[in-house]
């Protein structure tokens, strides 16, 4: 008897499992579409003016019209290679710095409170300095990007360096390990989840960054399709630019959490804590 009703049971349990995973899924789409309905309904209502917020129709039309014409394309090629250049070049810096502050604490000293003075200057606050140094070109840009990739980097390497757990350190002292030895099979292995987690913060800024920039001095990118659609007043192609710049950055965030989340799960237990 009591066989059957735990296979009775079972079937409903899985269901309501599926039901509950289901609903993780589906609830952060739900303020998302709660805010479409209601951008829908608001325009085709008429209680949004279509001169201050153009119909969901008006901008998906002008998102083909971008992609027809190629526009679409070019801009956002030029965008992504800015930041990957940027992002790349901020997250190697932040690796280095980030590894011989973690790794020493005279470095630390003398490097991290002029370090972390500089990081409070946002990417606006370096922008008139840079204007006058390199001009408009795509050096600031690079800069710019570079930059905001590099305090996340900096910092979760740091932590990353200085958290290997006590027994995997014993361990490397009893087998004799070497500095170098200690630095490539304990140190780094350990802390590769927490650089992970730094590399996507890192790309989040990056990506925020590089959209500022765009707005302010730039003349192909997606945040120059922005500041153009709002200089011509074609408010849905300012739409129509930040469901692009959204979508990607949504995308590549969750690619990297991904990629994040695959690190942990493959990570031995013998480095956690």
């Amino acid at each position: 008897m009591a066989n059957e009703a735990k296979a009775k049971a079972t079937p409903k349990a899985n269901l309501q499992r599926r039901a509950r995973a289901f609903g993780w899924h589906l609830a952060p789409w739900l303020l998302p579409a709660a805010l479409f309905a209601l951008w829908s309904l608001g325009c085709e209502r008429g209680w949004i003016a279509p001169q201050i917020l153009p119909p969901p129709q008006m901008v998906f039309d002008t998102l083909c019209d971008l992609a027809r014409s190629g526009d679409l394309a070019h801009h956002t090629f030029v965008s992504l290679q800015r930041v990957l250049l940027g992002f790349g070049a901020g997250t190697l810096a932040g690796f280095v710095i980030g590894a011989a502050l973690g790794l020493s604490r005279t470095i630390e000293s003398y490097v991290l409170p002029g370090f972390n003075a500089l990081v409070q200057i946002p990417v606006l606050g370096w922008l008139p300095f840079l204007l006058l140094l390199v001009g408009v070109g795509e050096p600031l840009k690079y800069i710019l990007i570079a930059h905001a990739a590099l305090v996340p980097v900096t910092l979760s390497t740091m932590q990353g360096f200085r958290q290997t757990p006590a027994a995997l350190d014993e361990v490397a002292r009893v087998f004799g390990y070497g500095r170098w030895q200690r630095i490539a099979y304990v140190v780094l292995p350990a802390a590769v989840p927490t650089l992970a987690t730094g590399v996507r913060l890192a790309f989040t800024k990056a990506w925020l960054a590089l959209v500022v920039v765009e707005l302010v001095a730039s003349s192909e990118g997606l945040g120059y399709l922005i500041v153009n659609g709002r200089q011509l007043f074609q408010l849905d192609l300012v739409m129509a630019s930040v469901v692009i710049v959204g979508a990607i950055g949504f995308a590549i965030n969750r690619l990297l959490d991904a990629f994040e989340a695959r690190l942990r799960r493959g990570q031995p237990s013998a480095f956690r804590e």
